[in-house]
């Protein structure tokens, strides 16, 4: 079971932002359940085998207020995938700076090495006012690194994406849903 966690401030940014995710698991036949992040309690974090943080539309900056509601990040050993602010959010939680840069729109970003079933060049969808500086996280490893910012991250079982998977990529969620991780 997936929990996808929405960090959307404004109800009606669900079916922008989460709404997708849960199509691409509902047609994979994926079992998940969604909570927003303020609601996310301890046993949904036992019972879930994998997270996907989703993303927020470009003024919501709500989550940046209640960085404690992800406190559970740094000691999380099942898989977690953050999608643009949900990538942020991780970050963050492990000491990341925020900083300010503007994308949208469709890119061409290159993957230096295998990530969830993506490598090589891909074009992808960014919707993003704001990036984390991941060189400075030597925990993280980049694994697409675009116009001086990150795109891509790892470490241990935890994946960022600074753009949109559900728009452009979906292939990318269903691998980390259907991925076998240790």
């Amino acid at each position: 079971m997936i929990l996808i966690i929405n960090i959307c401030k404004e109800k009606f940014h669900y079916y922008e932002f989460v709404k997708p995710v849960e199509d691409i698991l509902k047609n994979k036949g994926v079992k998940f359940f969604t909570k927003n992040y303020r609601d996310v309690a301890e046993n949904d974090l036992k019972k879930a085998e994998k997270i996907i943080i989703c993303g927020t539309s470009l003024k919501d900056f709500e989550y940046f207020n209640n960085l404690n509601k992800f406190a559970w990040l740094k000691t999380f050993e099942k898989p977690v995938l953050g999608i643009c602010a949900g990538m942020q959010i991780i970050g963050l939680v492990y000491g990341g700076k925020m900083k300010r840069k503007t994308e949208i729109g469709f890119f061409i970003e290159d993957f230096r090495e295998e990530f969830l079933g993506t490598i090589g060049k891909h074009e992808v969808y960014h919707l993003h006012n704001n990036f984390i500086d991941f060189k400075r996280l030597k925990e993280f490893k980049i694994v697409c690194f675009g116009d001086s910012v990150s795109q891509a991250v790892k470490y241990k079982n935890m994946y960022g994406v600074l753009f949109h998977p559900e728009v452009r990529n979906k292939k990318l969620i269903e691998e980390f849903c259907n991925g076998k991780f240790n």
